[in-house]
């Protein structure tokens, strides 16, 4: 389940990176070399949607964090029930009298 929440996270910040981009393009498609800041050599405006990038690449990287250790979790779990029941000691659905 783990897995599966990072996954979601993760294709929902990927999602919004996307758009981030286009709107990105959409913002500065008629820009041309003059808007560069002489002090900075940085292109004027859009704070925000610089913080949208920021926040959305931690997102994804949180989101894709979450959905390697889940399923390394989810392995490491079914590695020692199958040890477990190799050696007699595992889980067994015995019905209850």
């Amino acid at each position: 389940m783990r897995a599966i929440c990072g996954s979601i996270i993760a294709a929902g910040a990927l999602i919004g990176l996307g758009l981030t981009a286009l709107a990105f393009g959409v913002r500065y498609q008629s820009f041309g070399s003059g808007v560069i800041n002489p002090n900075t050599n940085q292109l004027y405006g859009a704070p925000s949607l610089a913080l949208i990038l920021v926040l959305l690449g931690i997102f994804a990287g949180i989101g894709l964090g979450i959905a390697f250790i889940g399923l390394a979790f989810h392995h490491e779990r079914r590695y020692y029930e199958a040890m477990g029941e190799k050696e007699g000691t595992g889980r067994r659905n015995v019905p209850m009298s």
